[in-house]
């Protein structure tokens, strides 16, 4: 009987030192962050955002260019095709022309951009791009707003608009040849010839806005080279360098590049006039 007393007594004084040893603590329940270990991580997130975000913005607009080089590659390609006497598809009203073969610059860009003879939204004189498919071919994505194509009207005649939310625009010196005699200039015709002349610039980025300021339609663009005639003082020569102070530039023989000073570029054709 003493024994068991004896054993009883010891077990109650274990179990209250244990219940001693633990009176200080509440199970279930975690100690709270201090203010100063809150304060200590928001810097420490405020860093790394620091760091991280610069370096997203860069990416994201380097994405952005190169996507802007894709679309201008795949429009040099079109006019390669185009060009082509045996794999155009379609040239429009100038498949009457005459000598055959013949084709104008603004008719290639009224089929990229789908309009006047080339309208290919049925059912619609008017079309929106970026339209609910996400189309938006001719266009740079760094260029925001909406783009208008109307039926039965060719580009520079109000087929696209507003001018100031136009991306692309071609080397006018394609299109027209300065006259002197009388003052004032006249409409190419070009030819499968024209894919012989390979660092000659086709299109790039232009500044719609700046465009539209000097009263001039965005789809033409090249700089005066000192011309005293239609193309003088610059008027015509509004590239976009969107990309971080660099514009995008593709070349007929359909490679693109980019520049910060493109007019100083070596091996760049800017002064070439078609045959005529």
């Amino acid at each position: 009987m003493d024994r068991e007393v004896h054993t009883w007594h010891r077990r109650g004084h274990r179990r209250s030192q244990a219940c001693a040893a633990g009176a200080g603590v509440r199970p279930g329940r975690r100690r709270a962050f201090t203010l100063l270990e809150i304060l200590i991580a928001v810097a420490i997130i405020g860093v790394l955002l620091s760091l991280v975000l610069p370096l997203a913005r860069r990416t994201l607009a380097s994405a952005r260019a190169f996507k802007c080089q894709m679309g201008l590659r795949n429009i040099a390609y079109d006019f390669a095709l185009f060009a082509d006497d045996t794999l155009h598809s379609n040239r429009g009203n100038d498949e009457n022309e005459t000598p055959r073969g013949m084709f104008s610059l603004e008719t290639f860009q009224a089929s990229e951009y789908c309009v006047n003879e080339f309208w290919c939204f049925d059912g619609e004189d008017r079309h929106e791009l970026p339209d609910l498919a996400g189309n938006d071919p001719m266009r740079c994505p760094e260029v925001r707003g909406k783009l208008i194509l109307r039926s039965n009207f060719p580009c520079t005649g109000g087929a696209v608009s507003p001018w100031e939310n136009v991306s692309f625009g071609f080397n006018v010196r394609l299109r027209v040849a300065e006259r002197v005699s009388p003052p004032g200039s006249s409409t190419f015709k070009l030819s499968s010839r024209i894919m012989a002349e390979g660092n000659v610039p086709l299109l790039w980025d232009v500044d719609g806005a700046a465009a539209a300021a000097r009263g001039h339609p965005p789809f033409f663009s090249g700089p005066s080279l000192d011309s005293p005639m239609a193309f003088a003082n610059d008027q015509y020569w509004f590239p976009g360098m969107r990309h971080n102070g660099t514009g995008n530039f593709a070349f007929i023989d359909g490679h693109v590049a980019a520049s910060r000073r493109p007019l100083d570029e070596t091996g760049w054709r800017w002064g070439y006039v078609p045959p005529h």
